[in-house]
């Protein structure tokens, strides 16, 4: 059974930082391209970061340069260290995996919700 647990979201003020974990199990980890998205009420979901099997990363505009998406093999997860964040970043963020960086993506975890307010 393919698992993805997204973990480590909460309150931060703004200008703070958060670091996401996605761990996963039931798929062969190092083969897959691993993403991070995240959704608003009532928005469409939008795709952050992904990085791909060979380590190469890419970022939408909106968290370039403050977003930084890495992975562990070894530990079958995949990070995602969030800085400098703005109220607008708050979200349920999501991870997914995929061959090669989607779309579509074969494989989703649950949300974890990120809140950046003072």
């Amino acid at each position: 059974e393919v698992q993805l647990q997204a973990s480590g979201g909460g309150l931060v003020q703004p200008g703070g930082s958060l670091r996401l974990s996605c761990s996963a199990s039931g798929f062969t980890f190092e083969d897959y391209a691993l993403g991070w998205f995240r959704q608003v009420p009532g928005k469409e979901r939008e795709g952050i970061a992904c990085i791909k099997n060979s380590g190469g990363t890419y970022y939408a505009d909106s968290v370039k340069g403050r977003f930084t998406i890495s992975r562990d093999n070894a530990k079958n997860t995949v990070y995602l260290q969030m800085n400098s964040l703005k109220p607008e970043d708050t979200a349920v963020y999501y991870c997914a995996a995929d061959p090669t960086c989607g779309p579509p993506y074969d494989y989703w975890g649950q949300g974890t919700q990120v809140t950046v307010s003072s």
